[in-house]
């Protein structure tokens, strides 16, 4: 990145993948050139070596403090769940979650508690794997954002990926106009 580009950067977006997932999967790839479009620099952590959840709660949470720009959490699955869990530890600017991976029997430990930044929740009503209602009780605890798309816990397929990029780009808007 340029220098003249390097002083425009908002802050960083920080990308978490999904358990079944990589740093740079189908949403990532898709989200991350308009986070880069709109003065973002882009992150994208890789847990794959991690399938503890508290384990990559506490790389992402290493990460964010070494950070000195603001920083904008986003996240799949369970790595939304570990975007919010680190959203109520460390000062972020917002976050961005998808397919949320909270209230799960047996991942109790990944329940996030009400964060005080600005939240938007993303959720297929298909979703088979986490059920809409829990990313719906989320975002009351939270008073945030919640769009509820007809999609499967991938929100993959172009339709959802489309209306997922047209979500994200508001919220990065919304974003930079925070300060």
């Amino acid at each position: 990145m340029s220098d003249s580009k390097q002083s425009a950067v908002h802050g960083i977006v920080c990308f978490s993948h999904g358990q079944e997932s990589g740093p740079w999967g189908t949403k990532i790839n898709a989200l991350a050139p308009l986070a880069e479009q709109a003065g973002w620099r882009v992150e994208s952590l890789d847990y794959r070596d991690l399938p503890d959840p508290a384990a990559r709660i506490a790389r992402l949470h290493a990460w964010c403090v070494q950070q000195t720009v603001p920083v904008v959490l986003a996240g799949s699955s369970m790595g939304a769940a570990v975007a919010a869990a680190v959203a109520h530890e460390v000062p972020v600017r917002s976050v961005f979650l998808m397919a949320t991976a909270i209230y799960v029997p047996g991942y109790e430990a990944l329940n996030p508690l009400p964060l005080q930044c600005p939240v938007t929740l993303v959720h297929g009503w298909r979703d088979t794997v986490i059920p809409y209602r829990n990313a719906l009780r989320f975002a009351l605890e939270c008073r945030a954002r919640y769009s509820l798309l007809d999609a499967d816990h991938g929100l993959g397929d172009p339709a959802s990926l489309q209306r997922l990029s047209l979500l994200f780009k508001q919220f990065l808007k919304r974003c930079g106009e925070r300060r």
